[in-house]
């Protein structure tokens, strides 16, 4: 199986992508990243103890960057600018906890949906992923236009 410049494996012809789904669980989980932190600002500038205008602007910048991150996920650099605004919304602990916190619990999404990944690539290379094993007679049904 020919593996591409990632160095994750392509899906044989006539094979569904699989990458194409992960592609698009990332992307989800970043506009939901960009929605929940949009949504806790405003709780935690005006309840939470509040945060500078600085921290504001920060969190706020990351929050659009993650949204426009969710963009590029087809493109071979998408999954480390993903990465990267992870880590950035992390440290935001020294913005705010709550923010800080925030941003590990979607860390830990984040590492699971790398397993995930390295899951998907390895029962590639074994060629165990489901639309690989082959299909049963019949499949795909005959189109009767008869």
């Amino acid at each position: 199986m020919p593996d591409s410049g990632k160095g994750l494996p392509e899906a044989p012809p006539g094979v569904r992508d699989p990458w194409k789904g992960l592609r698009g669980i990332m992307a989800g989980t970043l506009v939901l990243e960009f929605i929940t932190f949009m949504l806790a600002l405003p709780v935690v500038w005006r309840f939470g103890g509040g945060v500078s205008s600085a921290g504001f602007v920060i969190v706020a910048v990351l929050s659009v960057l993650m949204l426009a991150a969710a963009f590029v996920q087809r493109r071979p650099w998408g999954l480390a600018v993903a990465l990267v605004l992870q880590g950035a919304m992390v440290l935001c602990y020294f913005v705010h906890p709550s923010v800080g916190i925030m941003g590990a619990i979607f860390a830990a999404i984040w590492g699971y949906i790398l397993y995930l990944r390295n899951d998907v690539a390895r029962r590639m290379r074994e060629g165990q992923l489901y639309d690989q094993l082959g299909h049963p007679p019949g499949y795909p049904p005959e189109d009767k236009t008869d």
